[in-house]
C-alpha cells in the first residue's frame, strides 16, 4: 500500500515503468488478500480446506489469478526494462506509458480468464475423478494447464531478457573503452542489473518452485486425503506462506530499495507540515 500510494501521489514517478511497478503492487495485494481470505477459511473451518468445498471455488480462483497477474508483471518489467536498453540508442521506438498501461490490461485479462476458469465449470465439484488432493475442487488437468506454461515463462523470459540487458551493457561498455571514453556509468549498470536479475530468479525459485511440485505430487498421486494428512497439507500451507512472502519481496528488488522513491515518500510526509520546504526539496 506504501508503494502504490508513493507512486500515484508523485507525478514525476509517472512513467512506463513506474505503471508497471505500481501494478506490480496492486497484484501483491490482491494476493495477500486472497491468501488472508483463504487463512479466514481454514481458521473456521478446517475441512473445507482439506476436502474441498464450493465456498473455495472464488479465493482459490481469485489467488490464482493475482498470482498470474504477478507473473505476468515480472514477465512486463523485464521486457520493458529489455526495451529501454536495448532501444535507447534507435528513435523508431520508444516505451511509452500507453505501451505500460496496455501490457497492464492485457495482463489482467488473461490472468482473469485464465483465473475464473473453475468458476466457469472447469472443476471436480461434483466427481472424484481427477480431483485435486492439495486444492479441492480444482481438478489437476486444470492445476497443470496453469502451473506448467506459466512456470516456463516466469524463468526463461525473464532470464533471456535480462541477460540480454547485460550482454548489451557489456558491448557498449568495450565500444566506449576502444574509444578510449570512460566506461564508469556502464560498469555500475551492469553490476546493477546482475544483481537485480540474480535477486529476481532466487525469489522466484523460491516462492513458486515448491508450489509446482506440489502440482507435480498432486498429479502423480494416487492416495485419499485421510492417508497424507497432515503433512503434506502443512507443505501446501508452507507454499502459500512463500508466495504471500513473495508480495514483500518484490516492492524490496522493484521498488523500495530505489533512492528516488524513498526520497519522494519523505518528501510526501514533509509535505504536511511545510509544504514549501517539501517543494523547494
Amino acid at each position: 500500500c506504501i508503494v502504490i500510494f508513493t507512486r500515484m501521489a508523485t507525478k514525476d514517478l509517472h512513467k512506463p515503468i513506474s505503471v508497471l511497478f505500481c501494478n506490480l503492487a496492486f497484484s501483491d495485494l490482491f494476493t495477500s488478500f486472497s491468501g488472508f481470505w483463504i487463512s479466514m477459511l481454514f481458521i473456521t473451518n478446517p475441512d473445507i480446506t482439506i476436502f474441498g468445498s464450493k465456498d473455495m471455488l472464488a479465493p482459490y480462483s481469485l489467488y490464482t489469478m493475482s498470482i498470474l497477474s504477478t507473473i505476468y508483471n515480472l514477465v512486463s518489467i523485464g521486457i520493458e526494462r529489455y526495451l529501454a536498453v536495448a532501444e535507447s540508442m534507435r528513435t523508431r521506438f520508444r516505451v511509452a506509458r500507453n505501451h505500460s498501461i496496455a501490457a497492464v490490461f492485457i495482463n489482467w485479462v488473461l490472468a482473469f480468464f485464465l483465473g475464473c476458469l473453475p468458476l466457469m465449470g472447469w472443476n471436480c465439484l461434483h466427481t472424484e475423478e481427477n480431483l485435486s488432493v492439495l486444492y479441492s475442487p480444482f481438478c489437476v488437468d486444470y492445476l497443470i494447464f496453469i502451473a506448467i506454461p506459466n512456470v516456463v515463462v516466469a524463468f526463461i523470459i525473464p532470464l533471456f531478457t535480462y541477460l540480454r540487458i547485460i550482454i548489451i551493457l557489456r558491448k557498449r561498455k568495450q565500444r566506449m573503452k576502444a574509444c578510449g571514453q570512460a566506461t564508469g556509468t556502464y560498469k555500475s549498470a551492469e553490476i546493477q542489473v546482475a544483481r537485480t536479475s540474480i535477486f529476481i530468479w532466487l525469489l522466484a525459485l523460491i516462492s513458486y518452485a515448491p508450489f509446482f511440485a506440489g502440482v507435480i505430487f498432486d498429479a502423480t498421486n494416487h492416495q485419499c486425503h485421510i492417508d497424507l494428512y497432515p503433512g503434506v497439507y502443512i507443505f501446501r500451507n508452507c507454499t502459500a506462506m512463500l508466495i504471500t512472502m513473495n508480495c514483500l519481496g518484490n516492492p524490496i528488488i522493484y521498488t523500495l530499495k530505489l533512492k528516488t522513491l524513498g526520497a519522494k515518500l519523505k518528501a510526501l510526509k514533509c509535505l504536511s507540515t511545510n509544504r514549501v520546504r517539501a517543494c523547494t526539496i
